[in-house]
């Protein structure tokens, strides 16, 4: 079974090159070039998360940060213009004005995150009879090597 690796957004924007420099310049994200001035931003450790809706289809990005006042200050010193964060209990929330025009949500949250690296230490079991012989003979192997040469 393929393991996810990560996930890759897209924000579509009317003026690409604003909002790439944005994210470069202002937030500071590394990227990769990928070529042409077409930049690739890495971002932080993520989560998804999914809610009831009427219909399906419609997604939402929210970047999270630690302290949503102290963000919105930040980016209001610089003349870039957040919407006035609301306390939803779960966690505040705030919209950023890119300069293409779009929206990006910013979110601290106040709930419990999951960590992605336990699930990633927890080793995973076989789940058939063959599988887990497979697996034992594969550990057994340098052992049954070992003794061989010790034996000559």
């Amino acid at each position: 079974m393929a393991t996810i690796s990560g996930a890759h957004m897209i924000v579509y924007s009317a003026n690409g090159d604003a909002d790439r420099a944005f994210l470069r310049d202002v937030l500071g994200f590394p990227h990769v070039d990928v070529g042409r001035g077409w930049l690739i931003f890495a971002l932080p450790a993520s989560e998804i998360a999914i809610h009831p809706a009427q219909a399906s289809g419609e997604h939402e990005i929210y970047l999270m940060v630690d302290d949503v006042a102290g963000f919105v200050a930040r980016m209001n010193d610089r003349g870039i213009r957040c919407t006035p964060p609301q306390d939803q209990g779960w966690g505040v929330l705030t919209q950023l004005s890119l300069p293409g025009g779009g929206q990006l949500g910013i979110y601290e949250p106040r709930h419990a995150r999951p960590k992605w690296s336990k699930l990633l230490k927890r080793k995973a079991k076989p789940r058939t009879p063959a599988a887990r012989r497979r697996v034992a003979a594969k550990a057994a192997k340098p052992a049954r090597q070992a003794r061989r040469r010790t034996k000559r």
